[in-house]
């Protein structure tokens, strides 16, 4: 009986590896997929996940769609985000037979900073987020040997952006 079982899992052995060598054999003679940067470049970087960015409201393009409700800051699994909600405004001093009137509490980040040497790139910020308000950048050139560099501040580069 244990010859039979031996026998039995050496041949589904040697059928795991002529499977293996099948798709091996497959790949060895397609076309290559290596690109050889920078001498030849990419051309398939609609789905490539970078730092993310603010997008624009479209009813004030010179502002970002960011109401600072937190909602990113709060899914970010590893704390790349940073947000910080604008001050709101102190009641107008209106004349003293009338009464004080309050101003809305302005929407949209004081602060906005980005951590990209934590994240990674689940796209749970930009999925959770109220108002599509954040989106990867697709921007593949983002190299440097200083940490620091990482470390970007959203809202300066968004009105950077936008000039």
């Amino acid at each position: 009986m244990n010859a039979l079982r031996k026998m039995g899992e050496d041949v589904l052995g040697l059928w795991s590896l002529v499977k293996g060598l099948k798709i091996t054999g497959a790949f060895f003679f397609s076309k290559q997929v290596t690109v050889h940067y920078p001498r030849a470049g990419v051309d398939n970087l609609a789905t490539f996940r970078g730092p993310i960015e603010l997008v624009p409201n479209p009813e004030d393009p010179a502002g970002p769609l960011c109401i600072a409700c937190m909602t990113c800051a709060a899914t970010c699994p590893t704390g790349a985000i940073l947000v910080v909600k604008k001050n709101a405004l102190k009641p107008v001093d209106a004349a003293p037979d009338q009464n004080k009137t309050a101003r809305k509490a302005p929407k949209g980040p004081a602060k906005f900073t980005y951590d990209y040497t934590l994240c990674c790139q689940c796209g749970l910020c930009a999925e959770n987020c109220p108002k599509g308000a954040i989106r990867f950048s697709g921007n593949p050139y983002c190299a440097s040997i200083n940490k620091k560099d990482f470390e970007f501040d959203l809202l300066e580069k968004f009105r950077m952006n936008m000039d």
